[in-house]
């Protein structure tokens, strides 16, 4: 049982540098196993060819998200003034990311808990940004702000 604990820690560990490194690409890092639930955070199924990509639907199967969840996260996020700029500069919610941690006890007790979310906005198709939530604290810590400008010259 401790064994597999360790494999099921090292794999966790695996799966948290593979989606750092992939994220970056996104412009979305953390510290903590984040599943991603893209366009299809509502709880339907993903289009035909997303399926078992690495840590985009975890290990083992995809996992649910309750809508109270999902609501508490995002007051959580339109009660921040700076969050509220970004909803009157036309940003839109678009979907919740949980970040799950991953804790392995001494005596092999797995316990995981989400105790932050990105909660993702755009803006067109020009303005992206990512809010993340501490839950436990019911706060904002960071809004990352992307911005796309595009030049098309004849």
């Amino acid at each position: 049982m401790i064994s597999t604990a360790i494999i099921l820690a090292v794999l966790s560990g695996i799966a948290v540098m593979a989606y750092a490194n992939g994220a970056a690409n996104n412009a979305t890092t953390t510290s903590n196993l984040m599943y991603d639930y893209g366009d299809y955070h509502n709880g339907t199924q993903p289009p035909f060819g997303r399926q078992g990509r690495g840590c985009e639907r975890g290990f083992g199967g995809s996992v649910t998200v309750s809508q109270e969840y999902k609501d508490n996260v995002i007051n959580i996020a339109k009660n921040d003034s700076d969050v509220q700029k970004l909803l009157a500069d036309g940003y839109n919610i678009t979907g919740v990311k949980p970040i799950i941690s991953t804790t392995v006890q001494a005596d092999g007790t797995v316990t995981m808990k989400a105790t932050t979310a990105i909660v993702m906005l755009s803006q067109n198709t020009t303005g992206r940004a990512f809010v993340t939530v501490n839950v436990e604290e019911a706060k904002v810590t960071r809004i990352m702000i992307l911005t796309r400008t595009v030049i098309e010259k004849p």
